[in-house]
């Protein structure tokens, strides 16, 4: 589990009720080429975020505080795709061009998954985590990519971060989750369905953004939404099937959501059958 250096954790004592948030950042990965340790990632973020607002609490209870402090990700993203083809810039193989391409980490259909999970970490986290920002929003290790003289297209991992972006502003709901699981090395018993919920500031509907992380088997889902009163899906967006490599480019952005068919709130109960290695989001409303 992440620790809190001690020399931060006496800062944080000393100037806890001059400041609103304690700013972070974290960047993913996915060097060894294994899929199911990469999408465990955020479980490392989940511990990073309980260790921090840990040692909040502790100094707020410590100096008898009344004032919260809150965590801001001032970067997050995932990044490592471009760092060869920087390597080879930044050393000069190429001699040394003007204003060089940097950064421009090319997302695949993989990169739409880790995405899904961070910002349901994220969400599932907002009683502490109030800002968190995507590091740069455009061809710098971004959802949208440009070329000189082109066209700009959307990259895959543009699509959850937009779907976060506009219908999970509201309340954060805490689900009770039984599934099946898995471990790595630095993670014990990482559910295969990674799922978060809100209901919508705007217009009162209930959000869910899912992620299925197993390779191989769908899992079907079955929520119980009682104290919502009657609901009906009135949008399903998924990604699914497409290679982990797949990629999106200024003539073709064929990773791209598509409407679901399955998902039923019938008798108050959220079900539908989610697809390995997937992305979806579904909504109801009244």
């Amino acid at each position: 589990m992440p620790t809190y250096p001690a020399w931060e954790a006496t800062v944080l004592d000393y100037t806890y009720d001059s400041i609103d948030y304690i700013s972070l950042h974290m960047y993913f990965d996915n060097h060894a080429g294994n899929t199911a340790d990469y999408l465990a990632q955020n479980a490392r973020l989940d511990d990073y975020i309980a260790t921090i607002a840990g040692v909040i609490t502790y100094t707020k209870a410590k100096k008898r505080s009344k004032k919260d402090v809150y965590i801001s990700f001032d970067e997050w993203n995932v990044w490592y795709h471009s760092r060869d083809a920087d390597r080879k810039v930044l050393e000069g193989n190429d001699g040394w061009p003007h204003a060089p391409a940097l950064l421009e980490d090319i997302y695949n259909f993989e990169d739409v998954l880790q995405v899904g999970c961070i910002l349901n970490t994220f969400i599932r986290r907002s009683d502490v985590v109030k800002v968190g920002c995507l590091a740069q929003l455009v061809n710098v290790i971004a959802p949208i990519m440009t070329v000189p003289g082109g066209p700009a297209w959307r990259q895959t991992t543009f699509f959850p971060y937009a779907y976060a972006s506009r219908y999970g502003r509201g309340k954060a709901l805490q689900l009770s989750l039984d599934c099946p699981s898995y471990s790595t090395d630095f993670a014990e018993n990482v559910a295969y369905l990674d799922i978060s919920a809100v209901e919508t500031q705007s217009d009162g509907a209930l959000t869910f953004f899912i992620v299925n992380r197993h390779q191989t088997e769908t899992i079907d889902l079955d929520l119980s939404i009682e104290g919502f009163g009657d609901r009906e899906v009135i949008m399903d967006k998924v990604m699914e099937g497409h290679d982990l490599r797949a990629v999106n480019g200024p003539r073709d952005e064929a990773i791209e959501p598509r409407d679901g068919s399955d998902a039923s709130a019938a008798g108050r109960r959220l079900v539908a059958a989610i697809a390995p290695l997937s992305y979806r989001m579904i909504r109801l409303g009244a």
